[in-house]
């Protein structure tokens, strides 16, 4: 079984930085898409990046691109979220993700799926 921990997260003002990690263990496969999502208070979780099993193809959501770098560790056990550039609405709880369609699939059919797994979220906190 897959296990992921992610680690990273902070409070920073707006305009800084923060490296976030995810580290699986366990079962992991190596042909699982990973990503990270966020949940702000009273809101739905929401895509941010996903990274293909092969860590050749990104996607990101249109609120991060050009801010936010997703990357994959060798060996693949690992994601990493650079986040640059940080504003106040940044702040949420991010998770990271691994399992099939990570990167296609809405978040509502991913948080019902048995495939995916989901790690137990760091807090990030921008302040203006």
């Amino acid at each position: 079984q897959v296990q992921l921990v992610e680690s990273g997260g902070g409070l920073v003002q707006a305009g800084g930085s923060l490296r976030l990690s995810c580290a699986a263990s366990g079962r992991t496969f190596l042909t699982h898409d990973k990503g990270w999502f966020r949940q702000a208070p009273g809101k739905e979780r929401e895509f941010v990046a996903a990274l293909s099993w092969s860590n050749d193809d990104t996607v990101y959501a249109d609120s991060v691109k050009g801010r936010f770098t997703i990357s994959g560790g060798n060996p693949n056990n690992m994601i990493y979220l650079q986040m640059n550039s940080l504003k106040p609405e940044d702040t949420a709880v991010y998770y990271c993700a691994r399992g099939p369609g990570v990167r296609a699939r809405p978040v509502p059919l991913l948080l019902q799926s048995p495939d995916v797994t989901w790690g137990q979220g760091t807090q990030v906190t921008v302040s203006s």
